[in-house]
């Protein structure tokens, strides 16, 4: 155990540092500094909240994340660099949480997934990963009020914290007797949800603010799944964006996300796990009615079945055997290799997901 332990933390460090390398090697061959890397897309708009508060489209991000970066800047550090310590520790706990649900596998994959980048800038990925597979791990230890204020945290940071709680009630039903008892707790991270969208309401005079600035700001407006799918398959062509020529991959990265995510689902259901077919599926169904499939890869950080079936099957039930050894080793520095990638098309101010 404390060998397995060892290797999740040596992990951390090594996925953490190949980051950090491609940050500094940017540094030398472009002059890029630290801020204008760590503080691109979205990090631009959470501390923008954290500094002046809402205005405009910011209404689409939640308020917890900003919230904490603008606590954190009251010892001195800038805000960006605050969020880059906090996304640190916060990726740990969320490592750590996922060993106790998986094991070592399970983590050791999770720390290589290729979009690994946003667990370490600015982003809300860590912290909602930490708060959500910490609930998940005291809710299947039917210790519900740990449960329901660590989803309460989740639900603060990002929308997916709706997708949590309803996860969770399907989690709290399956285990039977008090049902009802265990539903109550999660009226805490619900009630989280609803303060937001009251706020909002007081601030923008609409119940609707958060969905109108992803649909007018990030063109997440309500689609048919097969008109959103062409959307996609219209992005991801060869040529359809010739000033971006990274788009068309990444468009076709979010595709290949979305079929993953199916087969978690299904995998979970056949396998009646329902809460965890809930959790990736009702994901999966939202990311099929937008506009088209955006931010999916991302969003597989969030995907806990997905890494604790996956460290699984590359783990196996027997005892290594080299050439299982060498398949595991090419497949972490293909991983380390994407992650490099998807970093350097983050700090370079691409696209990333």
């Amino acid at each position: 155990m404390k060998s397995d332990a060892r290797l999740v933390v040596q992990t951390w460090l090594g996925s953490r540092l190949v980051i950090l390398l491609v940050a500094l090697y940017l540094a030398v061959t472009q002059g890029r500094t630290l801020p204008q890397m760590f503080s691109n897309w979205d990090v631009e708009h959470f501390v923008a909240i954290a500094e002046r508060g809402y205005h405009g489209s910011d209404v689409a991000f939640f308020p917890g994340w900003p919230l904490l970066l603008r606590l954190v800047s009251l010892t001195g550090l800038p805000a960006w660099l605050g969020g880059v310590l906090l996304a640190l520790v916060a990726s740990g706990l969320a490592a750590w949480a996922l060993y106790r649900l998986g094991g070592a596998p399970a983590a050791i994959a999770w720390l290589l997934a290729p979009t690994a980048i946003f667990t370490v800038v600015p982003y809300t990925e860590s912290l909602f990963c930490a708060a959500a597979f910490w609930a998940w791990d005291r809710a299947l230890a039917k210790q519900w009020w740990p449960a329901a204020a660590l989803a309460a945290v989740a639900a603060s940071v990002r929308v997916s914290g709706v997708f949590l709680i309803f996860a969770l009630a399907v989690l709290a039903w399956s285990q039977g007797g008090r049902r009802w008892s265990r539903l109550a707790w999660l009226l805490v991270p619900s009630a989280v949800v609803a303060g937001y969208a009251t706020f909002l309401w007081q601030l923008t005079g609409s119940w609707t603010a958060w969905y109108t600035a992803q649909a007018t700001g990030w063109a997440r407006g309500l689609t048919w799944p097969w008109v959103a799918l062409q959307h996609t398959l219209d992005a991801a062509a060869p040529g359809a964006y010739a000033a971006y020529p990274e788009w068309g991959w990444l468009f076709r990265a979010e595709l290949v996300a979305m079929a993953i995510g199916l087969v978690v689902t299904i995998f979970a259901m056949w396998k009646r796990r329902w809460a965890e077919a809930a959790w990736v599926g009702v994901q999966v169904l939202a990311f099929s009615i937008s506009y088209w499939f955006m931010s999916v890869t991302r969003a597989t950080l969030l995907w806990f079945p997905l890494w604790i079936d996956l460290g699984r099957g590359l783990a196996g039930r027997t005892k290594p055997r080299p050439w299982r050894a060498a398949m595991l080793g090419a497949l972490a520095l293909l991983a380390l290799a994407l992650q490099g990638l998807w970093a350097w098309l983050f700090f370079t101010g691409r696209w990333a997901g």
